[in-house]
């Protein structure tokens, strides 16, 4: 209900029970998710209403039992006891299920259970005291290369002194492009490798102590034997090329960044706008550049271009994966995507919905940041439920039409 219902039912019934069905949707997304802004929780529990009154005009009596009543009272029950996913059964399901399969004679499941259990107790007590294995039924994860990025990439403190002082070597070398921010920003994207290598060498010539040890391999670039992988693991999301999905039946070469970067109407345009633009792609290779003492995951990716994207009435992003853009500029560090799904739109023939996942493994943090987090609280998929005014708009004459009859109705103001 959170993710692929509202996708599925999007060619499927007349748009007024659609629509219902999907701020229901909505609403469940909304209560589920890891963190939850309190100031909005009475706006949810007024639009929940609203969705339920949609619901009895579009479905007949049977459909309202006392499952469909209690969902009034779930936004009582966030305000009261915190996030659904601390109390949800679902945990408790799943393990469940890993209890069921230790069973071997049916006669006696319980006494199955206790062995399994104390034996499985036993051998993760003995794996604490052994260097380099893993705890017996958590499965571990894959992992090709490094993990971690360098944090000097991530983190621009050390060159961005040199980009400024590139900037104003640009200006000075071309006074005639001063006021062309789009010319100044092609030249410097184009030039600043090799001169950030003179700069670095003349330093070091120099006798200057200044320039860390990471700035300097840098400066001096890969090694320009490149490994490539077919799958990566960073900040516990798991990354693989095209070619690996293809095989399979799951999905994990779909990419989000959210770059700060210059935005220009055309080509003619000379007076860009520097904003955050977000960029859809799908992941070709992996390469792990070597700069002799650390190495650096990138992603080659096809990114899709501008006229392939759109947004429609419901908040959802549709992709055309076969509108392919920004060749010059394919490569992205691993630490700066975020992974997304394409789920084939089944409404327009070409086109693919954007969907995202919380990360599953919640026990990996880095500083303060929780990487269950990150995708849930990525701008463009924290989607809000159409708003009540303007629900009548959206379904147009058909909502009339489509009234379940033979009841009495009674409007309350």
């Amino acid at each position: 209900m959170q993710q692929l219902l509202p996708v599925a039912i999007r060619s499927v019934l007349e748009k007024p029970a659609r629509y219902a069905i999907t701020r229901l949707c909505f609403f469940f997304n909304a209560i589920c998710a890891k963190t939850v802004d309190v100031s909005k929780l009475d706006k949810l529990e007024e639009d929940v209403v609203v969705t339920l009154c949609l619901l009895e005009k579009y479905f007949p009596p049977s459909f309202f039992d006392i499952m469909v009543h209690l969902v009034v009272h779930l936004v009582k029950e966030v305000r009261l006891c915190g996030p659904v996913y601390f109390r949800w059964m679902y945990p408790f399901e799943r393990y469940m299920k890993v209890l069921k399969g230790y069973v071997q004679n049916r006669t006696r499941p319980e006494g199955c259970i206790a062995e399994r259990y104390i034996a499985e107790e036993a051998v993760e007590f003995c794996t604490q005291h052994l260097s380099d294995v893993s705890t017996v039924g958590v499965p571990s994860s894959q992992k090709m290369g490094v993990s971690k990025p360098l944090s000097g990439c991530t983190n621009t403190e050390e060159v961005l002194p040199y980009i400024e002082q590139h900037m104003i070597h640009i200006k000075t070398a071309y006074p005639k492009f001063r006021k062309r921010t789009k010319w100044l920003q092609d030249k410097h994207n184009s030039t600043f490798i090799q001169w950030l290598r003179f700069k670095v060498q003349s330093e070091l010539e120099e006798d200057n102590h200044g320039v860390s040890e990471n700035l300097r391999w840098l400066a001096a670039g890969p090694n320009m034997a490149v490994p490539l992988y077919r799958s990566y693991l960073i900040k516990g999301i798991k990354f693989k090329i095209k070619a690996q999905d293809d095989v399979r039946t799951t999905q994990n070469s779909g990419v989000y960044l959210l770059a700060h970067t210059m935005q220009v109407a055309s080509a003619k345009d000379k007076n860009p706008i520097l904003s955050n633009m977000g960029f859809y792609g799908v992941i070709q290779e992996i390469w792990d550049l070597d700069y002799q003492k650390f190495t650096i995951p990138v992603f080659r990716c096809d990114w899709i271009d501008s006229s392939g994207l759109v947004v429609d009435e419901l908040g959802f992003n549709l992709v055309d994966l076969s509108k392919i853009g920004h060749r010059n500029d394919q490569f992205v560090l691993a630490s700066q995507v975020k992974q997304i799904f394409f789920i084939d739109d089944l409404m327009h023939r070409g086109w693919s919905v954007v969907l995202s996942m919380p990360n599953r493994e919640y026990n990996d943090v880095i500083g303060d940041e929780v990487l269950g987090d990150v995708i849930i609280e990525c701008e463009p998929f924290t989607r809000g439920m159409p708003n009540v005014d303007t629900f009548d708009e959206l379904v147009g004459e058909l909502g009339s039409q489509n009234i379940r009859g033979g009841c009495e109705d009674i409007w309350i103001e």
